[in-house]
């Protein structure tokens, strides 16, 4: 168990594509989408225990699902759980973090993941995830994981690679998202894989990379990070976070750095980002029902049926 790892768990989001079943009062991040018994929350929650210690991992959310969160993840303390004033994207919601953390351990590792993501074969993902941290320890890199394609998935970022040796490979382009046409070019050069969203890098890096792409940024929360831990810590975020540009790390840091690496993992992954994508993950009956409540179907295909337990 590495003590100078840390992970952020992004769970921000407002489950927009959900509707209706993802509302703003419970939003996916904290729903049990995939009928296992435990919210995506607590999943991705438990994925990073063996990794590092509880206490290093760290929830950023809005301030309106602080509640929900520590009932969801009782097993954390209330200071693990760090609440945005408003809703900037999430190279704010990195920085907030990368400076909580660097004032307990300037040299802590961070991972950085979604709330809401399912990854299979987590013994797999936590090996990638500790040799990619290892390397972020030991060099100026800021790393992402990137998933090798199994269609042309047109709702994906795909990362751009360069061959060379070794399991980290240097980062040439990023496409967000193309057109079906361009994501089978894409997979049949055999050079791309896809954005996984899952980030890894030293405190020290990430904030020397906002420093140099985002520096109106940086300066803001190198005035507010003397609040943080003190009773000031709530209205100096407040006007951070009022100043800060609404953008995201892809865009601001991951696209124009230097020093950008992707280690290709071997565990399957999905975005969840789709209703579309949680039938194909799970369980279907015999006429490729998703079926998730206790109804009678009749001449009913291809369909996903969602109710409360009730």
């Amino acid at each position: 168990m590495n003590q100078n790892l840390y992970v952020v768990i992004m769970a921000g989001g407002i489950g927009t594509r959900f509707w209706p079943y993802s509302r703003n009062a419970r939003p996916k991040q904290f729903l049990d989408v995939l009928g296992t018994g435990k919210t995506l929350i607590q999943s991705t929650c438990e994925r990073f225990y063996p990794l590092c210690p509880k206490e290093n991992i760290v929830i950023v959310t809005n301030e309106e699902h602080r509640a929900i969160t520590e009932q969801q993840l009782p097993d954390l303390q209330s200071s693990q759980i760090l609440t945005e004033p408003m809703r900037k994207n999430t190279a704010a919601c990195i920085a907030y973090a990368a400076h909580k953390i660097a004032r307990i351990n300037p040299d802590a590792v961070m991972v950085v993941s979604p709330a809401d993501h399912l990854i299979l074969n987590e013994d797999e993902f936590q090996t990638t995830v500790n040799k990619s941290a290892d390397q972020a320890k030991a060099h100026d890199k800021l790393i992402t994981l990137g998933i090798k394609p199994t269609r042309p998935e047109t709702g994906y970022g795909y990362i751009q690679f360069l061959e060379g040796k070794g399991y980290l490979k240097k980062v040439k382009t990023f496409t967000e998202k193309p057109e079906l046409a361009l994501a089978k070019k894409l997979i049949e050069t055999g050079e791309f894989a896809w954005n996984a969203g899952i980030f890894i890098w030293s405190v020290k890096a990430i904030m020397q990379a906002i420093e140099t792409h985002l520096p109106e940024m940086a300066e803001i929360f190198e005035e507010a990070a003397p609040k943080f831990y003190t009773t000031d810590e709530k209205k100096a975020l407040e006007t951070a976070y009022a100043q800060c540009k609404n953008i995201s790390i892809d865009y601001a840091i991951m696209e124009k750095a230097d020093n950008v690496y992707v280690c290709n993992g071997n565990f399957a992954w999905s975005d969840l980002g789709s209703w579309a994508s949680i039938h194909d993950v799970s369980q279907k009956d015999e006429n490729n029902n998703l079926k998730q409540a206790k109804t009678l179907l009749y001449d009913t295909k291809n369909t996903i049926i969602k109710a409360s337990a009730d």
